[in-house]
């Protein structure tokens, strides 16, 4: 599985998102009390990901 969203606990018992491409952590989003809403994260990035700008600060 070359790419894959990851649901886990952290320490304080919240559930977090993470996106990881050859066993390499990609991004990791904030903590949620649910599991549903880490759920839904995963689905807004889904959606709305692929249509987003990139905005280059450097």
């Amino acid at each position: 599985m070359a790419h894959h969203f990851q649901i886990y606990k952290d320490k304080a018992g919240e559930f977090r998102v993470r996106f990881k491409y050859n066993d390499e952590i990609m991004f990791s989003t904030e903590g949620y009390s649910s599991k549903a809403s880490a759920k839904n994260a995963i689905e807004s990035i889904q959606k709305n990901g692929p249509g987003a700008e990139v905005v280059d600060d450097s």
